[in-house]
């Protein structure tokens, strides 16, 4: 390998909520490392997934999808994704193709015509629609902003997402290995299981439940036997949240620590004991002091 042209960078991905970031990162990489849910506004910090070639390494910062927060929290998930548009080499822009543009989309079209970083557009859920309807799509986006490159992907099958990759590394700089070729995140294994656990509740539950709950690993450790003991906690913000989680004689708890302990066992390769606990603090998303606690850094 010639590491005169080794090309490396940092790319974020953009969009409204639910159009498909987490999916492609997990798509790129090969791993779950970011959640995923059919519920809006499930992404809350900035994950770092790394795909590293033998010519090119690029570090993906998935976004909380870009919407009017109504808390706290939400206030924070918005700084972070608009912050990252003026720190990396590239952006991209996923767009869902299957509901055609919507005013978040404008909106956020409206926010990428005050930067100059190179926006490639990235047209996903192309499985969902007939392929002569992508063209008028094309045409609609195009008279709106002046995009880099327009890829059309299916982030869940896979379709066209080396291509876009090969479109990526074009807009890079020549620059170092920042990771190991192995790592395939910046984020400690806690921070994942944790996300781990939190898509499940995602997945089993209803209404209010699913942006009023946080998830921390309180204590993780590798017994004697080679078995992971991990003890985390499951914060919601009232008492009747608690009993929903828990579940008719703790059934839906188990359930949850049940599936989590699957996707765990299969990120850190070894045997995994998951002790869940769900604690009350009421309206955490909203203290300041409690965010910080919860890993909601807003540097």
């Amino acid at each position: 390998m010639n590491k005169e042209k080794f090309k490396s960078g940092f790319v974020s991905i953009i969009g409204r909520p639910n159009v498909g970031k987490s999916t492609l990162m997990n798509q790129v990489i090969g791993q779950k490392i970011a959640i995923m849910s059919d519920k809006p506004q499930t992404t809350r910090n900035k994950i770092h997934g790394v795909y590293t070639t033998d010519n090119s390494q690029i570090v993906f910062l998935d976004t909380p999808g870009i919407h009017k927060p109504s808390s706290k929290l939400g206030d924070y998930m918005m700084k972070v994704a608009h912050s990252t548009l003026g720190e990396v080499d590239a952006i991209l822009f996923l767009a869902d193709v299957s509901e055609g543009i919507g005013g978040g989309d404008r909106y956020i079209i409206e926010q990428l015509k005050n930067v100059k970083t190179p926006v490639i557009l990235v047209l996903n859920k192309i499985d969902q629609v007939h392929p002569e309807e992508l063209l008028p799509i094309i045409t609609t986006y195009k008279d709106l902003h002046e995009f880099a490159e327009i890829v059309p992907v299916s982030a869940l099958l896979g379709n066209n997402v080396n291509t876009m990759l090969e479109q990526v590394v074009k807009y890079l700089p020549e620059g170092p290995q920042y990771y190991p070729a192995d790592q395939i995140t910046d984020h400690p294994e806690q921070f994942v299981c944790a996300e781990l656990v939190r898509e499940k509740i995602l997945h089993m539950t209803r209404e209010e439940i699913p942006h009023s709950i946080a998830v921390a690993i309180e204590d993780m450790k590798v017994e004697k036997n080679g078995v992971v003991h991990i003890s985390a906690v499951i914060y919601v913000e009232r008492d009747s949240q608690k009993g929903i989680i828990i579940g008719k004689q703790g059934s839906l708890l188990k359930e949850i620590g049940k599936q989590a302990r699957h996707d765990i066992e299969a990120l850190l390769g070894s045997k995994t004991f998951l002790e869940l606990w769900v604690k009350v603090k009421k309206d955490w998303r909203n203290q300041e002091r409690v965010l910080r606690d919860l890993g909601f850094r807003n540097e």
